[in-house]
């Protein structure tokens, strides 16, 4: 009688093929994986992204709806969350009075500005933030796909497949870098092979990638829900 394995994901016969009905992409090389579903990424209309990305010393936890024009969702970092809305190149910033207060840091706002003046005209309201204002730089990154997605999706090392898992219900391939150590990105083989889960190099963070090709609505806010104080955030 054919013995039943015990793998990562579950029961698979005795000679059961995991690759059978699958896109194929579980038989290629780890290198060939890469470039197959970082040109999928790039080509999908829209993605969600959620998790936690470490950068500078900071833990960011994203839940983002990207696409090629622009962005929105949630962030948290340092214990305060804000959202974040980018339609084209204009920038918005939403957060309440705690954001800008953060006394706990000096009196600065995660944004780098003094904040108790600003602290009851911002708080509640869209801020549009200046392209020019370090804020821009900081945030912006966070609401662009491409840019987040390229800047992600690379492990790092010599490259090596996993085997295969499960990733909320669907078939995956894993490869690793450097023997997990350089991350491992786990990519659907059901489909166009996108990347479904992200585990970065260095402990720098998990990331789930769903809703791919997705549309989702993406237009600025009400003027009457907007703070557009023009060239620079107020710094007092």
């Amino acid at each position: 009688m054919c013995a039943l394995l015990v793998t990562g994901t579950g029961l698979t016969g005795c000679g059961a093929d995991p690759d059978e009905g699958t896109n194929g992409v579980g038989k290629l090389p780890a290198g060939t994986i890469q470039t197959k579903t970082r040109t999928a990424a790039a080509s999908a209309d829209a993605v969600r992204l959620s998790g936690t990305v470490v950068t500078s010393g900071t833990t960011y936890t994203l839940d983002m709806r990207l696409k090629g024009d622009g962005g929105t969702g949630s962030v948290t970092a340092k214990g305060a969350t804000f959202r974040l809305l980018r339609v084209g190149e204009h920038l918005f910033l939403k957060a309440d009075a705690a954001f800008w207060s953060h006394e706990e840091d000096g009196g600065k706002g995660d944004a780098g500005h003094s904040s108790t003046a600003a602290a009851a005209k911002l708080g509640g309201l869209f801020v549009k933030v200046p392209t020019g204002d370090p804020s821009y730089k900081k945030f912006s990154g966070f609401t662009d796909k491409e840019v987040l997605l390229d800047g992600l999706l690379t492990l790092h090392g010599s490259l090596a497949t996993d085997g295969h898992h499960t990733q909320s219900g669907v078939r995956t391939i894993r490869i690793t870098g450097d023997d997990g150590s350089g991350g491992t990105l786990d990519v659907s083989l059901e489909g166009s092979p996108y990347p479904l889960r992200l585990v970065r190099a260095g402990g720098a963070g998990t990331l789930l990638l769903s809703d791919w090709g997705k549309d989702f609505p993406l237009k600025e806010p009400a003027k009457d829900e907007t703070v557009d104080y023009g060239q620079q955030l107020p710094t007092s």
